[in-house]
């Protein structure tokens, strides 16, 4: 081996670049990152103070992680043999594609999705073939189906990030029963949509279909992720190949407090899913945007040349939301997350100021 191939290896991963993480605005209007902000200060204050008394951090977190997938199963009425869970939902995706892809394993999925998925992908060496979205902002079917005849792993995140696009359940139910590799379904933003397809991983032993408590349970900054596959496969992922204590104990602790207060959550999705409404069509009435429908806590829109502007003039005003430019033919594609009522006011209110 060169003596110099560190130097070469290190190189080569900052060729590569990165997820791209949003730019850190102090004291702003947070609408950049798809966090829910809905769910009550009130609500994490409780489930950490309830973590606390449940919790010793000098003890290794033994029968910690069961406990948790016991909570899950309860909530998703899916069996505890076909759960697994991760360090946030991306961990549990890296840990798949490091051990079931290779340089020869293609990934069939669409252009864009998930950053973090597709850097992986980069990371790995492992070949991707994309589907791109149409003008607006939709994906065809019937390109998925021709396509997947030459891939290995088929991965979608439903809906998708950061466009809001979901298949029909009947559409995207045919996919995966017609695919015969790996299939991932990401349901990261799946409470806000109109379905899920947890129940088909009790017939489709090649489907895993991945789930996270950041963003409808609002706990992006404990990092919880789980999966639902077959049993056979969900014992291979938790035995071999995670971690032996992949979550901390204020974690675990954290996630069976929040899934025991499910209502909660849902009563905050019903709130964000009127405020999504809200913001699409406030959008649409100025001629400056291209808005897309969305069936996730986040709205991309299109203003064309005037994206830098627009981004650059709400953060003067302390509003922070995701600058994407190019997706496709768009080239001014911007993201804001739904937030509460009143951040959502905002956001509206300088837009109308800036386009009045």
């Amino acid at each position: 081996m060169k003596k110099n191939w560190f130097n070469e290896k290190i190189k080569k991963f900052n060729d590569i670049g990165g997820y791209q993480k949003p730019e850190l605005i102090q004291d702003s209007v947070k609408l950049d990152s798809n966090e829910n902000y809905v769910i009550s200060k009130q609500f994490q204050n409780d489930i950490i103070s309830s973590a606390k008394k449940n919790s010793d951090i000098r003890e290794y977190p033994l029968g910690g992680v069961e406990r948790l997938i016991n909570a899950i199963s309860k909530f998703t009425k899916i069996s505890s043999t076909m759960i697994g869970v991760g360090n946030g939902s991306d961990q549990i995706l890296d840990l798949i594609l490091s051990n079931f892809a290779s340089k020869q394993t293609k990934v069939l999925t669409s252009n864009p999705t998930f950053g973090f998925f597709e850097e992986r992908c980069k990371l790995y060496n492992i070949p991707l073939i994309t589907i791109p979205f149409s003008d607006g902002m939709k994906l065809n079917i019937k390109d998925f189906v021709k396509q997947s005849k030459n891939a290995d792993i088929l991965y979608l995140d439903s809906p998708n990030n950061p466009t809001g696009f979901q298949f029909s359940k009947n559409e995207l139910q045919k996919l995966v029963k017609s695919f015969d590799g790996l299939v991932i379904i990401d349901e990261a933003y799946g409470e806000f949509s109109e379905y899920s397809l947890s129940n088909m991983v009790k017939t489709q032993e090649n489907l895993i279909v991945v789930q996270t408590l950041s963003k409808s349970f609002g706990l992006a900054g404990l990092r919880l992720g789980y999966f639902l596959a077959s049993k056979k496969f969900t014992e291979a992922f938790m035995n071999i190949l995670q971690y032996p204590y992949p979550i901390s104990t204020i974690t675990i602790e954290s996630g069976i407090q929040a899934l025991e207060r499910s209502n909660t959550m849902k009563d905050t999705i019903d709130i964000i899913k009127i405020e999504r409404k809200r913001i699409i069509e406030t959008l649409k009435k100025y001629d400056a945007f291209e808005v897309f429908d969305s069936k996730a806590n986040f709205v991309l829109f299109d203003a064309h040349g005037a994206y830098k502007r627009v981004y650059s003039a709400l953060a003067e005003q302390g509003i922070s939301i995701r600058k994407l430019g190019k997706i496709g033919n768009h080239k001014g594609c911007l993201r804001v997350t739904i937030g509460t009522k009143e951040m959502n006011s905002k956001f509206l209110l300088a837009i109308r100021d800036l386009l009045g």
